[in-house]
């Protein structure tokens, strides 16, 4: 008589574990309400919010020909890391298309169709496209790290001076026979910007991941009661 022995069954294990923590920081702060009506009323709430920030941030402004120096960088930056790709890319549409309807919601309580077609307008467009690359990443839970936040906020960054750049040496100024070119592009769009971008990009990179610790702070304190 033969006997088989069978051992233990063999159980496999999943290899698609997810260790990294998504989601925003807003998403975490403002759950989402399981009423639909309560839902609604969240998303429009921040975002008008969104387009309110944008709003302020650009009337942060230095006077400067062609393009002037605004607070719209930073505004963006922060938009695309606190609310993920999908509801930034609605505010930052939303707030472009208000202020090409004529709302003064761009630099200087600016707006309408030729302000958003004259010189700013591969920035204004470069704000929406780096919104969204930065919400991207913040849905990965890219914005509790420092590190990981400073290397998207380049690449945010540097993609609005592509579009502003690209924009500005087709744009040809008032009185002008012929278009702006690339080398005034770079002196006149993106020179003067670098000191102060470089220290709003440190500044949203930096605000991101040191609400995520306030925010732990506050749950271990309200825990520990």
């Amino acid at each position: 008589m033969t006997t088989t022995q069978h051992g233990p069954r063999e159980v496999p294990i999943s290899t698609t574990s997810h260790t990294a923590v998504e989601g925003t920081l807003l998403d975490r702060v403002f759950p989402r309400p399981s009423d639909r009506t309560a839902a609604i009323a969240l998303e429009v709430t921040l975002v008008a919010a969104g387009v309110l920030l944008m709003t302020i941030a650009s009337q942060i402004s230095i006077p400067w020909y062609p393009v002037p120096l605004t607070g719209g960088t930073f505004g963006a930056l922060l938009i695309g890391g606190l609310y993920g790709l999908r509801r930034s890319f609605i505010t930052l549409a939303i707030y472009l298309g208000i202020g090409m309807l004529g709302l003064g919601v761009f630099a200087e309580w600016s707006g309408g169709w030729d302000y958003f077609t004259a010189s700013t307008g591969g920035y204004l467009v470069g704000y929406l496209v780096a919104a969204c690359i930065v919400g991207w990443f913040a849905d990965r839970g890219a914005t509790r790290s420092i590190t990981t936040m400073i290397g998207v906020m380049l690449i945010a960054n540097a993609t609005i001076y592509l579009f502003g750049a690209s924009w500005l040496a087709n744009w040809t100024p008032p009185g002008a026979t012929e278009a702006l070119g690339w080398e005034a592009a770079y002196e006149f769009g993106i020179q003067p910007f670098v000191p102060g971008d470089i220290v709003k990009l440190f500044a949203a990179a930096c605000l991101l991941p040191g609400g995520w610790q306030l925010l732990s702070w506050l749950e271990r304190s309200r825990g520990s009661r």
